[in-house]
């Protein structure tokens, strides 16, 4: 082919490719060049514009096609978080893979090296697999020595090393609970008496026929100061948080009228008397640890609390409004509740036992029976149930008690068993356990 056909061919060839594209028009040599474009197709019609352009006018243009709003929240704290986002405290102590076992520790004890060699082995070497610590004392100390930012904490400290205890319970494996004593505070009260209860007639802090002083239940700033020192439990390697005596004092229903303090955000519900209901003070209650559940996420730790037994079986009475304790309402809001059982710590006649401290498997049987029913028909959390039983006696009349010994033990270890129930906890304030029992029943 020569060269002049070559050429008119690919001249055919360009101008039959460019003719999907929109027509150039020079029709004018001196105009600017215009495109014909397609035609577009609106996709609403002049009504349905002129609606929309109505409605931006009323402010109500803010509804999309087919898009359903849901009442539910956007975003929600997870039951967990994943391990790269918790604080890692260097301590590796798993949760009990068949439960806990485990006794309680004051903060005497953790200042007597002969009683830590004893007891830790004495843990080690029976079924036993867990230790209660004082971490904030009955009295407000606090037991670590690592200084912190809070003077007041600081002040309040025991020369206790903390981490190096942690890192033998590793050596271990004893699983670490740290006591928290909540709102019962004499330290923190005198220091703080903002965060307390004055006394109108002493005209200083109230305290009550013990000597025991409170904090104040309804302040954030008392709340405040308890998470700081938990946080500061849960960083050193604690794995549970216990609050015990998270509660207002006993009786305060009686003395309230007596007391000035401040609500806070809490609003009082009178009855036609012009006494308080207690509605509020289960309120407070329930709003820490609502708070301290949210606060301590971060450290991946277990959140427990003490509560009276008898809360169990009191329900919705004045009574247990007055410390501000429901029982079905505190297990919503935590991982463990542990009931104090302690038969010797009930009235004569309770639960058809003329005595309870005579019967250890009996009356354990009768209330934990009655606490299970509470969870069947009043809590939707999954909570676990991790009693407080017995390990001490109670002098008292003669023929009212019983000298608890491996048997009485023994017994309540077995009635919480018989049930389903194989955690529990413990007490005995001087520190010193029965040999010789059977502490593991299952599972």
């Amino acid at each position: 082919m020569k060269l002049r056909d070559c050429i008119i061919l690919l001249s055919i060839i360009l101008l039959t490719g460019c003719q999907g594209f929109p027509t150039l028009s020079t029709s004018k040599p001196n105009e600017a060049p215009s495109y014909e474009l397609p035609t577009i197709t609106p996709k609403y019609d002049k009504e349905t514009i002129s609606d929309f352009k109505k409605k931006a006018g009323m402010g109500k243009t803010n509804r999309y096609e087919g898009l359903v709003v849901s009442n539910d929240p956007i975003l929600s704290l997870p039951d967990t978080l994943p391990a790269s986002l918790t604080y890692n405290t260097g301590i590796d102590i798993p949760y009990p893979s068949n439960g806990v076992r485990g006794l309680y520790i004051s903060d005497a004890m953790l200042m007597d090296p002969e009683y830590m060699d004893y007891i830790l082995e004495y843990v080690r070497d029976t079924e036993l697999n867990t230790v209660v610590i004082d971490f904030k004392t009955d009295y407000g100390h606090i037991a670590n020595q690592e200084e912190s930012d809070n003077p007041v904490i600081d002040d309040h400290r025991l020369n206790i090393d903390m981490r190096k205890i942690l890192e033998r319970l590793e050596e271990y494996q004893i699983y670490p609970i740290a006591r928290i004593v909540t709102f019962k505070d004499n330290l923190t009260a005198d220091a703080s008496p903002d965060l307390s209860f004055f006394d109108k007639e002493e005209g200083s802090v109230w305290a009550d026929p013990n000597g025991s002083k409170y904090l104040n239940p309804f302040l954030q700033s008392t709340w405040d100061y308890i998470l700081e020192i938990a946080e500061e439990a849960a960083k050193l390697g604690f794995k549970d948080i216990q609050f015990d005596y998270v509660r207002f004092p006993e009786g305060f229903f009686e003395v309230e009228p007596m007391l000035e303090y401040n609500i806070g955000d809490f609003s009082i519900e009178r009855d036609e008397t012009g006494q308080s209901t207690g509605y509020e003070r289960v309120e407070a209650i329930n709003h820490f640890l609502e708070y301290a559940k949210k606060r301590l996420t971060l450290y991946d730790v277990q959140v427990s609390a003490d509560i009276f037994g008898y809360t169990a079986i009191a329900g919705d009475k004045y009574d247990v409004r007055g410390i501000g304790q429901n029982f079905a309402q505190m297990a919503e809001r935590l991982d463990t509740v542990s009931s104090m059982i302690y038969p010797s710590h009930w009235d004569a006649g309770f639960l058809g036992f003329d005595y309870p401290d005579l019967y250890p498997y009996e009356f354990v049987d009768a209330y934990i029976k009655e606490e299970q029913h509470v969870f069947d028909t009043s809590v939707k959390n999954e909570v676990n149930t991790r009693p407080w039983l017995q390990d001490f006696t109670w002098y008292k009349e003669p023929g009212t008690f019983l000298e608890y010994g491996p048997a009485e033990v023994e017994a309540q270890i077995q009635a919480l068993a018989d049930n389903g129930i194989y955690e529990f906890l413990l007490w005995n304030a001087s520190g010193e356990y029965q040999h010789g029992v059977d502490y593991y029943k299952g599972p």
